[in-house]
């Protein structure tokens, strides 16, 4: 049964009479294990405003019920290539008892993954990894209390790689995640380790941010590759003995590996033999080709008429290296640089993502004013595009919609 108001502890009478409120107005719809820990974590999401909770919890049991979250998900069975590919596990606990959960990034293939499976099916297998970990975090709360309730989650960012992202098929998977999550699972994440992060991907998080709740971002911490840095606050909440020895704890598996693999799933590089999906018109990328003279540069302006978008670029110089740029010049006609200067040298695409506001203009600029002997020949992809407008981002299953099939345009 679950357990009366004065069994929550830290809210004031206000907050305790929008609880019982709350609890009257949803009692139709509520299970034996949504308790008032539950409960306060819709009302917490919508600042304890009681019809607003309830729109939320309810317009959540009807996303649940499209999804079959209480139903089929857990009899669910994921294609093959998804169970041995999707880089996921737990080790075991922090110190209050919550759930551990590692993400090995490097492992996401998401290239191959939407190549081989549907949108849907990677979803339900997010989905269904979350839905275990939040029952697990149940039971613990029966014996270590509420604090255990939520999750602590180390993201491990080693080898992230900006351009798959860049792949539409792939950045909308990522924002209705991100979405289906603050709408369905408010409240429920304690700390968010986000270790080895590359500086690409502070351009990358200034965007999805953006999906995220005030509260989601308070708990994510980003550390780069010093393990200094990181180790100490990650063990300061999680026992060596419940961390594998590869992240500063002392665990290794049954195989003496120190990432423990067979409990923390590494993913891996999907091989082609399973590619089935999003293959229609899919072609080499093509690019603007553009030759940039001694002393010259070569301007590229973007207008942002939406208030908030994203400039996305994909870009590179064929010899040497050129400096890139990128300018705002607002409707008052004030300019500043909102990008750079750096240089882009010869070797793999660069890609990146940068918030933007409109109106304005974004001027993306190739600098080669400071070389007197070497023209460059540069190569770029560059567009504004406003995420809510240009992003398939439902969240209908695939099929529950006869119109769309597993292969995409790309």
């Amino acid at each position: 049964m679950a357990p009366i108001s004065n069994t929550v502890v830290g809210i004031d009478d206000d907050q305790r009479f929008a609880l019982m409120k709350f609890r009257r107005s949803v009692k139709d719809v509520l299970k034996p294990e949504h308790n008032d820990h539950f409960l306060l974590r819709w009302l917490r999401a919508r600042q304890w405003n009681p019809e607003a909770a309830e729109k939320m919890l309810r317009d959540s049991m009807q996303w649940r019920e499209k999804w079959g979250i209480d139903t089929t998900l857990e009899s669910w069975q994921a294609p093959e290539v998804l169970e041995n590919h999707f880089p996921s596990g737990t080790t075991g606990f922090d110190k209050e008892g919550s759930p551990l959960i590692i993400v090995p990034f490097v492992g996401l293939d998401i290239w191959g993954l939407l190549h081989a499976v549907s949108r849907t099916d990677v979803i339900r297998m997010v989905l269904r990894h979350l839905e275990n970990y939040l029952a697990l975090a149940r039971k613990q709360a029966s014996t270590h209390g509420p604090n255990a309730l939520k999750m602590t989650v180390l993201f491990d960012l080693e080898g992230f790689n900006m351009r798959q992202y860049a792949w539409k098929p792939a950045a909308e998977l990522v924002f209705s995640l991100l979405q289906m999550y603050e709408a369905n699972y408010p409240e429920i994440l304690k700390t968010c380790f986000i270790i080895n992060a590359p500086k690409v991907f502070s351009l990358a998080f200034s965007v999805i941010k953006k999906f995220m709740h005030e509260y989601t971002i308070s708990k994510i911490r980003i550390y780069g590759s010093d393990a200094k840095k990181w180790q100490a606050q990650v063990l300061a909440m999680v026992d060596k003995d419940q961390l594998p020895m590869h992240y500063g704890g002392t665990m290794v598996d049954e195989n003496g590996d120190p990432k423990c693999s067979s409990m923390v799933k590494p993913g891996g590089k999907v091989p082609k033999k399973y590619y089935s999906c999003n293959i229609v018109n899919e072609k080499e990328k093509e690019y603007e080709r553009v030759t940039v003279k001694t002393g010259d540069k070569h301007i590229v302006d973007l207008l942002c008429a939406d208030g908030e978008s994203v400039l996305k670029w994909e870009l590179g110089v064929d010899s040497h290296d050129i400096k890139f740029v990128i300018k705002k010049r607002d409707q008052d006609g004030n300019e500043s640089v909102v990008h750079g200067p750096r240089k882009v040298s010869e070797g793999p695409v660069d890609v990146g993502v940068l918030p933007v506001t409109g109106p304005a203009t974004y001027s993306v600029i190739f600098d080669n004013k400071s070389s007197y002997l070497r023209s460059k020949k540069i190569y770029y992809d560059v567009l504004i595009s406003v995420p809510e407008r240009d992003l398939n981002m439902t969240d209908m299953p695939e099929d529950q919609i006869p119109t769309e099939t597993c292969a995409v345009k790309t």
